[in-house]
């Protein structure tokens, strides 16, 4: 039987090929008509060389974000799966499966640290295959750690949500902490799915995902600053993102079950 980052890595090599322009226009034709794909802020289909082009195309023009300093803006073009408060070192993937947060950060990240999330929000991204799959900066923040930790590669939609209780857990991801201007923490986890051959970071080409690691890779940084808006990275192919704030940094202004769009108000300050 197949392993998911097998299939991953033949569908990524399948996505990644430039076809003849005939056969590449109906292949993109055909996949944006399946998934209702909105291009009416990008490209028109038959511009893109190959099905990971228009996977990850980016914008046609700067969108328009809130940019006052005390406020957190969507990462991503999404669906919210679930938001809601830290209890007992546990959050959800979706109703009635939670899981544990210090396994979902990993050793890499201090019990100290950890502790500071309790009573503290969160929220989950879903990228579906419609999406666009670049990420970007939600506030002015600092990048202080990047963990890659590998694992396997189940869909992250609802079906798969409930079939596995730790999927979350049992997927590959990236951790990135970080911290606000101010100093408040965060953490924002990228993780990966069925057909999602790579996750990337701008700030950091050695973060490799699906690769043939099999142990934890873990990045430290001295002074990584971005700035809210500027481009993160991307997926190929849909997922998920998870944010972690810590106790009485941010009231959420999000809804679960809500399409949101990159740019658009998710969090003020306390």
């Amino acid at each position: 039987m197949f392993s998911t980052s097998l299939i991953s890595h033949l569908f990524g090599k399948f996505a990644s090929t430039k076809f003849p322009t005939l056969i590449q226009y109906i292949i993109n034709k055909s996949y944006a008509g399946l998934m209702h794909v909105d291009l009416s802020d990008f490209q028109k289909a038959s511009k893109y060389k190959s099905l990971n082009a228009l996977f990850t195309r980016s914008l046609l023009k700067h969108r328009d974000f809130d940019k006052r300093k005390d406020s957190f803006i969507y990462p991503c073009d999404s669906f919210i799966t679930q938001c809601g408060t830290v209890e007992e070192g546990t959050a959800l993937q979706i109703k009635g499966f939670s899981y544990k947060i210090s396994d979902l950060l990993s050793d890499k990240i201090s019990d100290e640290l950890k502790s500071k999330l309790e009573c503290g929000k969160y929220i989950n991204f879903y990228l579906s295959p419609k999406d666009y799959h670049r990420y970007h900066v939600p506030i002015d923040m600092r990048v202080h750690k990047a963990i890659h930790i590998p694992g396997k590669l189940y869909p992250v939609n609802f079906t798969w949500l409930k079939k596995i209780p730790n999927l979350f857990i049992e997927n590959e991801r990236v951790v990135l902490e970080c911290s606000s201007e101010s100093g408040k923490l965060f953490f924002m986890v990228f993780v990966g799915a069925l057909n999602v051959g790579k996750m990337d970071f701008v700030f950091d080409e050695r973060i490799k995902t699906n690769s043939k690691k099999d142990y934890i890779t873990y990045y430290e940084y001295g002074d990584v600053l971005l700035k809210k808006g500027e481009e993160l990275g991307k997926f190929e192919m849909g997922s998920t993102i998870v944010m972690f704030f810590e106790k009485d940094f941010v009231n959420l202004t999000c809804q679960f079950g809500s399409h949101v769009k990159f740019g658009d108000l998710v969090a003020t300050k306390v």
